[in-house]
């Protein structure tokens, strides 16, 4: 699984992307996500600082939601189908 992570990961970075997936509790979602520096917040702490560093789990995309304007993640075996959108 751990390439399909990686391969999400890497196009997010460098472009929109509208997800379909299946929530926790069974309903389906689409969202307008992506992970392109100029279209998510600056970190709100600083990394040098920071207490807590997170390990990667390849289970979870943590993306930034474009209608939101908040992180969500989704899991990538409940990933239903991807396409490349424009904001």
């Amino acid at each position: 699984m751990s390439s399909v992570y990686y391969t999400l990961i890497e196009y997010l970075r460098w472009n929109t992307v509208k997800v379909n997936f299946e929530k926790a509790d069974g309903t389906i979602r689409e969202m307008r996500c992506t992970l392109k520096k100029e279209l998510i917040p600056p970190p709100d702490k600083d990394p040098v600082n920071q207490k807590k560093v997170r390990e990667i789990n390849e289970e979870v995309v943590v993306v930034w939601d474009l209608d939101k304007e908040a992180w969500r993640s989704f899991r990538v075996d409940r990933l239903n189908a991807m396409e490349k959108c424009e904001i």
